[in-house]
């Protein structure tokens, strides 16, 4: 690992660390999940605009999807 050195506000530090100690972590693995996290954030928000931007290229055409409507029913 590399050590990094980071500008943070004194409440964010604070609020950083209560959390950190209720969670049995250091400062910095705490941080490392949550930079985690972000990044995973990230990738899921990139992955649904490019959807999103898929579906206003190519929009669904009227009946494109019905005979799979009809394999979502679940039988009595």
């Amino acid at each position: 690992m590399r050590t990094v050195q980071m500008t943070l506000e004194p409440d964010l530090v604070v609020k950083v660390d209560r959390i950190a100690r209720r969670l049995g972590l250091t400062r910095s693995a705490f941080t490392r999940r949550a930079l985690h996290a972000a990044i995973e954030h990230q990738r899921i928000q990139e992955m649904e605009r490019r959807h999103r931007e898929g579906y206003r290229r190519k929009p669904v055409r009227r009946g494109e999807l019905t005979a799979w409507t009809r394999e979502q029913v679940w039988p009595d």
